[in-house]
């Protein structure tokens, strides 16, 4: 486990909110605290870290099975779980079975209401408004999340009373008050980075926060679930969004001196220069990563264990690669194949991949086979679903996406194992994960910026789309471009970057890419291509706790 040089406080309870009297007394919400430097930063602390339990596993579930990274299988009914995950691998999400990974929606509005508690609180108490503004960066950021991902949005910048009633502020209305809430804090935010600061909203947070929000404008201000939206129409944000970056650039913090395997290990922290705000996790502190659960192969914990260290903990297993998705880290030489446990760069073609126990400590792989039941385990890199015809009435591939309860179904499809667990700590703290999750990284910066230029936005300092590649490629020794990229070879380029970070389904919605066929969606989706799909339905939870909302069209 590691030491943390961050101060956490006690998290304060975050209140579910219905909609609220605005006439209610003020005096009556005050609640008295400490008025000291110590306590100030634990309230503020509170308001930070509100995603941290979601990102770490229900929404990780959601975002990663709904893009083309994964397919959520399941095994003779193991980890079925009513099709919650296998539903966003087939964009077929019900409301009502995957309301595990849709009541993200709630928490982020508890964390939101939560930021408005430690807002007024504090400001009760005399904190200035300048050294308030963190706070509200976080909580724009809380709102951006719940855009991003289903559109419509409550804008909640105020303290609700017990009866008030909210509404969903249009999509478009809410990108443009977190812009203006962003402007306005940007500057009285913390500007120093180092420990003190780790996983806070610095000013580079907030540039980089504004820098995803203007590139994605298209995506937010017009009916982006409507057929006729057009992914490469002009975005009048694109140099806003290069600004942002230059900032970001300029301040001299950050680089791409880290290794890029080593960063995401569980040893990774304020030292990784990459990070410009990431989620601080601990195995027994600081509890929520569980990546490894669901990434690890489903008899990943045996005796000649995949990390050489006996798993005590079972583990899911159950969310594998798609073929697709494995292609794009075919480049030789490229330091991201491998957080791949499966064939890639000059292996690539290769249709299986014969398992090694991977090192707990370094996390490269041994001379030591990884074998289950006195057999050598081979991943496949095609998904194959159970099929049993001799069954009356026969049992054919369905949208279960089951495998099978056996060691080739296990074995199906290709892991990540990019957030590396230490075993120990997985064992002994209930399968929780030390790896810190980075939100905003350097590296997007620069392909963001090389991305807006492409897209028509102004070159600035001398930089090029090539260039601007070329730095992702130096770092990762992948062979240079000697052309500027075309969009297609950013999007690839950003699905071997960010693989597992929770963009890829940002990124294939902006690119026009996210229905384009993967996985079995298509085979067991009829409406799989239906643009609606571009926005999440409501849980069937909100809905209930909020009756004057409508659940989004195509649900």
């Amino acid at each position: 486990m590691k030491t943390r040089n961050i101060l956490t406080g006690a998290f304060l309870a975050l209140t579910a909110f219905g909609c609220t009297d605005l006439d209610v007394n003020i005096e009556s919400q005050y609640t008295e605290i400490p008025n000291s430097p110590i306590a100030i930063e634990a309230q503020m602390n509170n308001a930070f870290y509100g995603f941290r339990n979601a990102i770490g596993r229900r929404f990780d579930e959601g975002v990663s099975c709904n893009s083309d990274e994964y397919t959520a299988v399941s095994f003779d009914g193991d980890y079925l779980n009513s099709r919650d995950m296998a539903n966003f691998s087939l964009h077929m999400i019900d409301p009502t079975n995957s309301k595990n990974q849709l009541n993200v929606f709630d928490e982020l509005q508890s964390a939101i209401t939560n930021c408005n508690r430690v807002l007024f609180d504090l400001s009760a108490g005399g904190v200035s408004d300048e050294e308030l503004a963190p706070v509200r960066a976080v909580r724009a950021f809380y709102h951006f999340v719940i855009m991003d991902h289903w559109g419509d949005t409550p804008i909640i910048d105020h303290l609700l009373a017990d009866d008030e009633r909210i509404d969903r502020s249009p999509r478009a209305d809410v990108a443009k008050w977190i812009e203006s809430e962003l402007l306005a804090v940007r500057d009285q935010c913390y500007e120093n980075v180092d420990a003190s600061t780790y996983g806070k909203p610095t000013r580079w947070m907030v540039d980089a926060l504004l820098a995803k929000l203007y590139l994605n404008w298209n995506v937010y201000t017009k009916d982006v679930t409507s057929s006729s939206w057009d992914p490469n129409a002009t975005n009048e944000k694109l140099n806003d969004c290069i600004a942002a970056c230059d900032r970001v650039i300029a301040s001299g913090h950050f680089d791409l001196s880290d290794d890029y395997k080593t960063k995401f290990m569980y040893t990774n922290g304020p030292q990784i220069k990459d990070f410009i705000y990431a989620m601080p996790y601990d195995a027994e502190t600081v509890q929520g990563m569980t990546f490894a659960r669901f990434r690890t192969w489903r008899r990943g914990q045996n005796s000649n264990g995949f990390y050489s260290i006996e798993m005590s903990n079972s583990v899911g297993g159950n969310m594998a690669l798609t073929p697709e998705f494995v292609e794009l880290f075919c480049l030789p030489g490229d330091r991201r194949n491998d957080v791949i446990a499966g064939s890639t760069g000059a292996n690539i073609n290769l249709p299986s991949f014969d398992v090694y126990q991977y090192d707990n400590a370094t996390g490269e792989p041994t001379n030591v086979r990884n074998t289950y039941g006195g057999e050598n385990v081979t991943f496949t890199k095609a998904i194959t679903l159970k099929e049993d015809l001799t069954a009356n009435p026969p049992v054919v591939p369905n949208a279960d996406l089951n495998c099978g309860a056996d060691l080739k179904g296990w074995t199906q499809g290709y892991r990540s194992i990019k957030f590396f667990p230490d075993i120990n700590d997985y064992n002994n703290f209930s399968r929780n994960q030390d790896n810190d999750f980075p939100i905003f990284r350097y590296a997007d910066i620069i392909l963001m910026k090389c991305e807006a230029i492409v897209r028509g936005g102004t070159a600035t300092n001398g930089d090029t789309p090539m260039s601007l590649f070329n730095q992702i490629r130096t770092y990762v020794h992948a062979p240079l471009l000697d052309h500027n990229p075309s969009l297609q070879e950013i999007l690839d380029e950003r699905g071997r970057e960010f693989l597992d970070e929770h963009w890829r389904r940002n990124d294939l919605i902006r690119f026009g890419k996210f229905e384009e066929p993967w996985g079995f969606k298509d085979q067991f989706n009829p409406r799989a291509r239906d643009p609606q799909y571009r926005l999440w339905p409501l849980s069937i939870d909100a809905l209930n706790n909020n009756t004057n909302w409508k659940q989004n069209p195509g649900y």
